[in-house]
C-alpha cells in the first residue's frame, strides 16, 4: 500500500491540489493557499515524497510520485481534483492524468515540460548537484540558484520565500529529484489529455521558455495558453496576484465553455 504524503489544506469546495517543483516544498504555494481558500476552494499543497514531513520513495521514480498522489487523492476522498503543477509537480502531475485521468478535474502546468530534452541531462545534474559535492549546504545553494529562476519583475518577499524553500530541501531529495526529472518524457500522451488544462509561462523562465511551453500547449486538445510578463520559472511567488488571477478565472469557467 502506497504511504499518503504529508500536506497541508485550508477551506472547503472544489479540491485544488497543488504540486510543487524540484526547489519547493508545500510552502512555495503559501499565497495560492490563501487566495484558494477565499474563493471558495479547497486548498491543498502536498510535500513530494522525500520532502517535508513526506517519507521518501525508493526507487525515486515518476511511477513512485504518481502513486503516492494518487494516493493522496484518494485519501482527500473528492471524486475528482484540478491539479496544479509547477516544474517538476507539473511533470508528475501528467504522469498522474495518464495514468488516472478519471480523477483530474481540470489541469494547470506551470513553467514545465512534457519531457527534459535538454542535450546532456548528465550535465544538467552534476552542475547542480556540483555545490552540494563541494561541501556547500542547501541553504547556500539556494541563495546561488533562486535568483537564476526569476525574472526582473518578481516580488522580493516571493523571492525570499523561494530561497527558504529551497533550504529546507534534504540534499538526498534534491540530488533523486533532479535525477528523476531528466528521465521524464509524456510528449506522446499530450493529444490524450482530455480535460481542460491552463498552460502558464514566465516570460523569462531559463528552463521552460514560453515558446516551449506554447508548443506544449499547441499539443493539448483543450488548453490555453498564458504567458505572464517580468517573471520566470516561480511565477507564483513572482506574481501572486497576476498568478492567483489568471489561476480563478480559469477554474471559475464552466468546463464546456473550455472544450
Amino acid at each position: 500500500m502506497t504511504t499518503v504524503p504529508a500536506f497541508t489544506t485550508l477551506g472547503g469546495g472544489p479540491t485544488v491540489l497543488m504540486l510543487h517543483g524540484v526547489a519547493g516544498g508545500h510552502l512555495a504555494f503559501a499565497p495560492q493557499v490563501e487566495t484558494l481558500a477565499s474563493a471558495g476552494y479547497r486548498a491543498v499543497a502536498w510535500d513530494m515524497p522525500g520532502y517535508g514531513h513526506s517519507a521518501p520513495i525508493e526507487p525515486y521514480t515518476f511511477k513512485g510520485l504518481a502513486q503516492s498522489c494518487i494516493a493522496l487523492i484518494e485519501a482527500l476522498k473528492c471524486e475528482r481534483v484540478v491539479l496544479l503543477g509547477q516544474g517538476l509537480g507539473g511533470m508528475v502531475a501528467q504522469e498522474v492524468v495518464a495514468r488516472r485521468p478519471e480523477l483530474v478535474d481540470k489541469l494547470v502546468l506551470c513553467g514545465t515540460w512534457a519531457a527534459f530534452d535538454l542535450p546532456q541531462p548528465e550535465a544538467f545534474v552534476a552542475e547542480r548537484v556540483a555545490p552540494l559535492d563541494a561541501g556547500q549546504g542547501m541553504e547556500q545553494i539556494a541563495q546561488l540558484e533562486v535568483p537564476q529562476m526569476v525574472g526582473p519583475g518578481a516580488l522580493p518577499e516571493g523571492v525570499r520565500l523561494a530561497k527558504h524553500c529551497m533550504g529546507q530541501v534534504p540534499a538526498a531529495t534534491y540530488r533523486r529529484a533532479l535525477e528523476c526529472m531528466v528521465t521524464f518524457d509524456r510528449r506522446a500522451n499530450l493529444a490524450n489529455i482530455l480535460v481542460p488544462t491552463l498552460v502558464l509561462a514566465g516570460e523569462h523562465d531559463p528552463l521552460a521558455p514560453p515558446a516551449a511551453m506554447k508548443r506544449m500547449a499547441d499539443a493539448i486538445p483543450y488548453s490555453t495558453f498564458l504567458e505572464l510578463k517580468g517573471v520566470g520559472q516561480l511565477q507564483n511567488l513572482e506574481a501572486p496576484d497576476d498568478f492567483d488571477g489568471m489561476l480563478l478565472n480559469f477554474l471559475a469557467l464552466p468546463a464546456q465553455l473550455l472544450h
